[in-house]
């Protein structure tokens, strides 16, 4: 019985072993980075909550308008980026 997720000929399994080895470092790299990213969020929460007097809620919304921001305009972002870098290269 050979199904779509298990490789039939030699070619498709050296190209499944290929592209694992390339994704999964870089799948890892970006798990990592995205946990710090996290764990800076909440070391900056314990700072900032007591010294500007912010409650959790308000803390959490600030923090939430950030990450929805980020994520509706980090693709046109690096569109533009990818634009602009010839003209300042």
């Amino acid at each position: 019985m050979n199904t779509a997720l298990q490789p039939s000929t030699p070619f498709e399994e050296a190209t499944y072993l290929k592209v694992t080895w390339r994704l999964i470092p870089l799948l890892l790299l970006c798990y990592i980075v995205a946990y710090l990213d996290r764990v800076n969020v909440g070391f900056a929460k314990l700072q900032m909550a007591g010294e500007l007097g912010f409650s959790d809620a308000v803390y959490g919304l600030g923090a939430g308008m950030f990450f929805i921001g980020y994520f509706f305009f980090e693709v046109p972002s690096n569109i533009i980026c990818t634009e602009w870098v010839p003209v300042f290269g």
